[in-house]
Parts: structure tokens; sequence; C-alpha cells
């Protein structure tokens, strides 16, 4: 008999949930950084263990929206939560409740959601009453069905997790091939790789304003007879006082960029990887409607 059990994975900007949802799935399977938001669509990370199918949901982080582009976040949060067998609530141990927190738990009790607090960043949390504090607090606002503390970075309690959901699984079949880590396609998820380090080689500038899309994917032979893949990559930014950031002096961001992203590109083919990149400008884009359903954004 088959089961399946699909899990939202929800939680502030920066609580860990695309770390926690790699780390369950064995796979990376969403992209990583230390900034907001990262995370801006829903995407299934997909562990099947014997008869039982996890569907895990990595949200983007719960956030008050000021671009069209960030109301289809939130809309994808309260999709993502409406259609699930179980949440998680990812919380940061360090950090006191918040509005954010409380909106989600608003969503949860009108759905009147099965939920699942996991406190993370314990390993943080020097003495144990100011753990069980935070436990106090955050069961005074929900009637959560189990609460874990665990540390994502150390691996702590992440164990117990599995175990717990799979009690939420219901017979049916299961919705994606047993031996696929997600339902993204690859070309989305080659952009969210260049995206990702977009993010993480330019910190504090403007990351946030682009989106990234490949314009083409071709497998071919080198001259001397190897397996290539050419990609064309575009990485769409707001402004031209942002594209000349991203290309850097005489080129140098833009290389730097392109040259992590194609190491990592390569260890996914399993051979070499010749990368183009294009940087072009779309005034305002994360406010149009017609632009962040062409780069595959919208809630839908």
């Amino acid at each position: 008999m088959t089961k399946s059990v699909f899990v939202a994975v929800t939680g502030r900007p920066n609580a860990g949930k695309s770390s926690l949802t790699n780390l369950l799935v064995g796979e990376k399977v969403a992209i990583v950084s230390p900034k907001p938001q990262t995370t801006r669509t829903r995407i299934n990370g997909v562990l099947t263990k014997g008869e039982t199918q996890f569907v895990f949901i990595d949200t983007p982080g719960m956030h008050k929206p000021k671009t069209k582009l960030s109301q289809q976040m939130i809309k994808s949060i309260d999709n993502s939560i409406a259609d699930v067998e179980v949440s998680l609530l990812l919380v940061d141990a360090t950090k006191k409740p918040s509005a954010i927190e409380e909106r989600l738990i608003e969503g949860f009790k009108a759905k009147k959601s099965d939920v699942i607090l996991l406190i993370n960043k314990v390993d943080l949390i020097k003495e144990k009453s100011d753990l069980l504090k935070i436990i106090s607090e955050y069961s005074e606002m929900y009637d959560f069905k189990e609460i874990i503390p665990i540390s994502v970075v150390k691996r702590d309690n992440t164990d117990l997790i599995i175990p717990i959901v799979e009690k939420y699984a219901v017979e049916s079949p299961h919705f994606f091939d047993d031996d696929l880590p997600t339902d993204q396609p690859e070309k989305i998820w080659l952009a969210e790789i260049v995206r990702e380090k977009i993010l993480n080689t330019m910190y504090d500038e403007i990351p946030h304003g682009t989106a990234v899309q490949i314009e083409s994917l071709e497998y071919s032979k080198t001259n001397k007879g190897q397996d290539i893949v050419d990609i064309g990559v575009v990485i769409i930014c707001e402004r031209q006082t942002h594209k000349g950031m991203i290309i850097g002096k005489q080129g140098s961001m833009l290389k730097k960029i392109g040259q992590i992203a194609r190491e990592e590109m390569e260890e996914y083919f399993g051979m070499k990887v010749n990368m183009k990149i294009w940087v072009k400008v779309k005034d305002d884009w994360r406010n149009s409607d017609v632009l962040i359903t062409d780069f595959g954004l919208n809630a839908e």
C-alpha cells in the first residue's frame, strides 16, 4: 500500500526553511543564502522511503509585501498551507515571536491545520531555562501537535522529524517519480543556481532586484569529442546602475558569478559547461504582472 504526505515548511525569512528542506530530502533542491526572501516560489522537495512519499513544500518567508512580486510570494504561502496533511512552523530560537509568526498562526487557525513547531538554532541558546520559556510562549499561541527543538546546522534532533511527519501520511499513489528529489524543471533549477551565486556574491548590494532566465540549453561535443553543455543565461535587473554593478569593473563581478555557478553546474551535469551570460534591464519588473509571470514567479 503506497502512501504520501504533503508537508508545508513555513516560517519567517532566514529561519532556515530551505536548509531544512534540503536536509530532509537529502539533496539540494532549494537555494540557500543569508538574505531574507531568497525563496520566491513554492518548491517541492521529494523524498520516497519505501511505500511512503514525503513532499516538502519549501515556501517563501512570511513578510510584509512591498511589491507585486512580494504579494505573489505571500499568496504562495497561503496556497501551500491550504493543501497539506501537516505543516512545519520553523522558528528562530534567538528571536522573539513576532507579527510574522502571528500571521502564520492565524492562517493555521483559520484552516484548523495540524502543525509541528520546530524551534531552530537551539545550539545558540546557552540556558535550558531560556528554551523552556520559548516553548511556553509558543504553546500559548497555538495547539501544536509536537514541539521539537532542533539545530539544522548541527543536525540536532532533525532525525526526529521524518518519523513524526510520517504519522500524517495517507493512502494514495505517489505523485512524483520515486527517484526524483524535486519537481522543478531543469531550466528553473539552473536559473536558481545562478541567482544563489548573485545573492551570495553581491552581499548588501542589489541582488533582490534580479531575476534569472535560462534562454538556451544544448548538449554538444568539443573539438576533442568531449561532452559539453552550452547554456545561455540572462540576468534581469531593475536599473542601468544595477547592471553596471552586476557586471563589475572590467566584468570582474559577472566573471566571478559565472565561474562559481559553472562549477556547481558541472558537478550537476557531470561534464563541462560552457556558459554565456547577458545582463538586461527591465525597469521595476517586480511590479509587472506580465514579467512576474514570464519569469515563472506567480503563485499559480
